[in-house]
């Protein structure tokens, strides 16, 4: 075919025939992963496999071409797929509506591809997702845009830096608890607590309360959301029950509300809320709430059946997760049942507080920090991802780079710069990984695992003391002074096929901690290990120097030319469709003050400023 003709022309026979053979996994069909699963088909790959959780909404159609109104509703990765093969006849497409960072997509899962091309929109999915090609020692390929703004980097486990390797920045825009609590005066006050507050209570795994330090001023309030949070945990035993969305609604929107307005002086200078009767609102309309107006301001009946739909909905998943011990739900806002959830407990607020109500679609861009994504950015960085690709699958990965769109005063709008080598403190990639294959997690205990471990022979010592603790996630599961769990089998505490526990050192903070990703057994042992010989030998961190850590006011430690140098220069980039800002890109964006999503890091490389002479746009590694 002709782009097999012309990708000979640019690389060889041999990388052409090395594209048609390779397994490429595409996670994300939406406004970066359409362009890319396009350029994949028509770029002589032939076997690619694409994932997605979302469905295609109407607000897609601007900028995600594979897809058309015919198909709202519909699953962004099977009808992106479907399309590329129309392009192409010889690509053996597949796809799956699923969420990559189910326990499913294991570690074996992950080993059975040549590459990973991330294409996400969320940053928990796109830390997963390296963490899962670290241990699979896959290559990934990460992109990210915002805007006129874009980025594409690649990851190869030991030899380039992970996604982890540079903090992002998260600036987290807070509010006073007591505002959000008992007086909202706009419409992202009730957002907040509605997703952040009565989602997170009631479907979450580890429900806590809005983050704020306690105060002389604020004891009261506190104090008040902590019982309201109690009140709202004890519902829980209602769950799954035809009663359930009505106690929820009556707690919340009745109760709560009465409970407010017996406070007289509060409302002396405030306009003061309704009571909202559930009957009253509860009665038939019509109203479909499968498939509600996303573009809509609904009637106040309208936003109470979407409620009760969307709270009858988490609650049967929330009970789901807990009988397979997959913990709690996140909030999501291309998840609908989520999203809608939020959307009419944020509208009913409104209609109590007499607040301008918002549709859903407002609500998803203001829940989700929206940056209005570009339909030219997100082609570019797909082309970039797929000169990329071809480099890593040709073993050419000397030759790739970190490349940047920018937009602006520059000369050229696209820039790039060496691979960084991996940060050596990273939590994430100065890991050693290993796969833990277990035969039967219902009846290993996690003591049987432990006593594993330490009984390995010299030739596969994992070199970590007798003392050591066990993590999974944010969860201390064993350490010396703990060990309740050591007779509960693996299951019982959740290690299942696909998660991973982090084994450290109490010893010697230098020993470099293990990562077991626990995965099913091939042959008849009860447990074995693998990975052994792609374990590399880490050199030990240098010391810490007094003022190492510790952030500089010294302006010179950045070049005034839109990228920050000093410590990663790293563009901190969200993609793609509708893109979350999880760094909280600021207004300042409009400026073009990259400076405003980069990071600075005592432990990276240092990179600096290449003169006129040199280029006027490129940034180098020392």
């Amino acid at each position: 075919m002709r782009e097999t003709t012309q990708l000979a022309k640019l690389f060889s026979d041999h990388t052409v025939s090395q594209l048609s053979t390779a397994r490429v996994l595409v996670v994300g069909a939406g406004g970066i992963g359409c362009e890319l699963l396009k350029n994949l088909a028509m770029s002589g790959f032939h076997t690619i496999h694409s994932i997605d959780l979302d469905h295609i909404d109407l607000s897609n159609l601007n900028r995600q071409f594979l897809f058309q109104r015919r198909h709202i509703k519909l699953s962004k990765s099977q009808v992106a797929t479907g399309a590329i093969t129309r392009f192409n006849p010889r690509v053996h497409a597949s796809a799956e509506q699923a969420n990559i960072t189910n326990t499913q997509y294991d570690v074996d899962w992950f080993a059975q591809f040549d590459i990973v091309l991330n294409a996400l929109d969320n940053l928990e999915a796109r830390r997963h997702v390296n963490t899962m090609c670290l241990a699979a020692r896959v290559p990934l390929v990460e992109s990210g845009t915002a805007g006129y703004l874009g980025q594409v980097t690649v990851i190869k486990g030991m030899r380039t830096e992970c996604f982890e390797c540079q903090p992002k920045p998260v600036e987290r825009k807070t509010y006073p608890v007591c505002t959000i609590r008992s007086t909202p005066t706009t419409p992202i006050h009730c957002i907040v607590w509605a997703k952040d507050y009565l989602f997170a209570q009631l479907f979450a795994e580890h429900p806590g309360d809005m983050d704020e330090q306690e105060t002389a001023e604020n004891a009261d309030e506190l104090r008040a959301l902590r019982e309201e949070s109690r009140a709202l945990a004890k519902l829980a035993g209602a769950m799954g029950t035809r009663d359930f969305a009505r106690l929820v609604f009556e707690k919340v929107f009745d109760e709560d509300v009465a409970r407010l307005l017996s406070m007289k002086d509060m409302w002396a200078q405030r306009r003061p809320p309704t009571v909202l009767d559930f009957s009253a609102l509860n009665e038939q309309s019509g109203f479909d709430p499968e498939h509600p107006d996303d573009h809509a301001v609904l009637d106040p009946k309208d936003w109470c059946a979407l409620f009760v739909h969307s709270a009858e909905r988490l609650a049967q998943r929330r009970l789901a997760m807990d009988q397979s011990t997959q913990g709690g739900l996140v909030f999501d806002k291309d998840d609908d049942d989520t999203l809608h959830f939020v959307a009419a407990t944020a509208n009913l607020r409104s209609l109590a507080f007499g607040i301008e109500q918002k549709s859903i679609f407002a609500i998803k861009a203001m829940a989700g920090n929206i940056i209005p994504a570009i339909a030219t950015t997100n082609a570019i960085v797909a082309g970039m991802m797929v000169m990329q690709a071809i480099l890593v699958l040709s073993q050419r990965i000397s030759e790739c780079h970190t490349s940047y769109v920018t937009y602006g005063k520059r000369a050229r709008c696209i820039i790039k710069e060496p691979l960084a080598e991996p940060n050596p403190r990273c939590p994430v990639c100065r890991r050693r990984y290993l796969t833990l294959r277990v035969r039967d997690c219902t009846q290993t205990t996690l003591g049987d695992v432990l006593d594993f471990t330490k009984g390995l022979g010299s030739d596969r010592d994992l070199q970590l003391g007798d003392d050591i603790s066990v993590v999974e996630g944010t969860r201390m599961l064993y350490d010396p002074d703990f060990d309740d769990n050591l007779s509960k089998p693996l299951h019982e505490l959740g290690l299942v096929s696909g998660k991973m526990v982090t084994l450290t050192s109490e010893d010697d903070d230098s020993i470099v901690p293990v990562i077991l990703s626990i995965a099913t057994a091939k042959s008849q042992d009860l447990l074995s290990i693998e990975g052994y010989e792609s374990v590399p030998i880490f050199a030990p961190l240098p010391q810490l120097g007094p003022m190492d850590g510790v952030e500089s006011d010294d302006e010179d430690d950045v070049v005034a030319n839109d990228f920050v140098v000093d410590g990663s220069g790293a563009i901190v980039l969200e993609d793609d469709d509708d893109v979350s800002a999880v760094s909280s890109i600021s207004e300042e964006l409009s400026k073009r003050k990259l400076d405003e999503i980069s990071v600075i890091s005592q432990d990276a490389p240092k990179r600096r400023a290449v003169s006129d002479e040199e280029s006027d746009d490129v940034v180098t590694l020392d």
